[in-house]
């Protein structure tokens, strides 16, 4: 299972949320929402450190990540985190 941020959605976190070179993104599971992967649960982001990762990556200084506890959401599939220019915000691909 592999995560990537797109440098598109990068950007975004930096200019819509104010991001900046040592901080850290976490995407994490939460009840109800937009059901992309999990039917009934859909990703949400908060701005903390990681304390037990299960996935992370890295751009432009910036940590993007997953906690173990939320792995299972992914159902072992690689993720993509994307910019979508129709709806003016991020968007979660799978598989």
């Amino acid at each position: 299972m592999n995560m990537t941020v797109t440098e598109r959605a990068g950007k975004w976190f930096e200019e819509e949320m104010g991001v900046h070179k040592g901080d850290a993104v976490q995407f994490f599971v939460r009840y109800g929402g937009d059901a992309n992967f999990q039917s009934g649960f859909s990703l949400a982001v908060a701005l903390k450190k990681p304390d037990e990762p299960a996935l992370m990556t890295e751009m432009n200084g910036i940590t993007f990540y997953v906690e173990q506890k939320d792995s299972w959401y992914f159902d072992n599939t690689d993720f993509t985190v994307d910019y979508d220019d129709d709806i003016g915000e991020i968007r979660y691909l799978h598989g």
